[in-house]
């Protein structure tokens, strides 16, 4: 009996040995620090952002893409998603400022098709970029069925400064380029150009145009420039021409 109550006791000691070795093996795994909780949640937070920034790729929104690619390499520098993102972001950077600029100059631009003096009209105008305020002066393109095609700067009363036919120092893109205009014998404020079809010509390829004028009201003196690169020649539509009746 008293030999085995001895082994009872032996197989009790040894459970419960291995009882507080297991404890004491538990107990010895430290807690995660201040600091590694927080590098935890920034490679979460890290992570949960570059999948945002995968997602935004696959379906095209750049602007989104570059905003959140930009929060990702400034906020978590050095970090793995931080190396994804700069493989692709510059690239998708450049594009995104191409096409706003694009989408920038198209929008300066203004299509329009109306009745005018018994007619049909089509327009195509800008405002100059330069000098901004109150010195605001149309470059208007225009399409008459019954006064054909024409191009002329349109400001306001009292208009400018042309004696018969005058010449309106031009450059395209920082290379001289000759016009001659007319005031309208109507007395409206405009320019018109005497070579409408040169100016058409060469505006499909230009991007800025900077053009010499004086104005009536105190022979203001203005270069207004025009940043015509947004031109969309397909937009300004053509219109029948009506055959004057004999």
């Amino acid at each position: 009996m008293n030999s085995a109550f001895h082994r009872c006791l032996a197989i009790a000691l040894c459970a419960g040995s291995l009882l507080l070795a297991g404890c004491s093996q538990q107990g010895s795994t430290p807690a995660p620090t201040a600091a590694q909780r927080q590098a935890q949640a920034q490679n979460a937070d890290a992570a949960r952002n570059l999948e945002t920034y995968r997602q935004l790729l696959r379906i095209g929104n750049d602007q989104m893409a570059v905003s959140i690619g930009q929060e990702i390499v400034s906020q978590f520098p050095g970090s793995d998603a931080a190396k994804e993102v700069q493989k692709t972001l510059p690239a998708i950077e450049r594009r995104y400022r191409e096409n706003s600029e694009k989408a920038r100059l198209a929008a300066l631009w203004e299509y329009q098709v109306s009745p005018m003096a018994g007619g049909t009209q089509s327009t195509a105008a800008i405002y100059n970029s330069h000098p901004s305020g109150n010195d605001r002066v149309q470059l208007v393109l225009r399409r008459h069925s019954s006064w054909g095609q024409s191009v002329f700067l349109y400001g306001s009363k009292p208009g400018f400064v042309c004696h018969r036919i005058c010449r309106i120092a031009t450059t395209v893109d920082g290379k001289p380029f000759q016009i001659k205009a007319f005031a309208p014998p109507s007395g409206e404020p405009a320019l018109m150009l005497v070579d409408d079809k040169a100016f058409l010509a060469m505006l499909p390829k230009a991007k800025k145009i900077a053009m010499d004028v004086t104005l009536a009201d105190g022979e203001k003196k203005l270069t207004l420039v025009y940043e015509v690169g947004g031109f969309d020649p397909s937009r300004w539509q053509p219109v029948p021409r009506h055959r004057k009746k004999k």
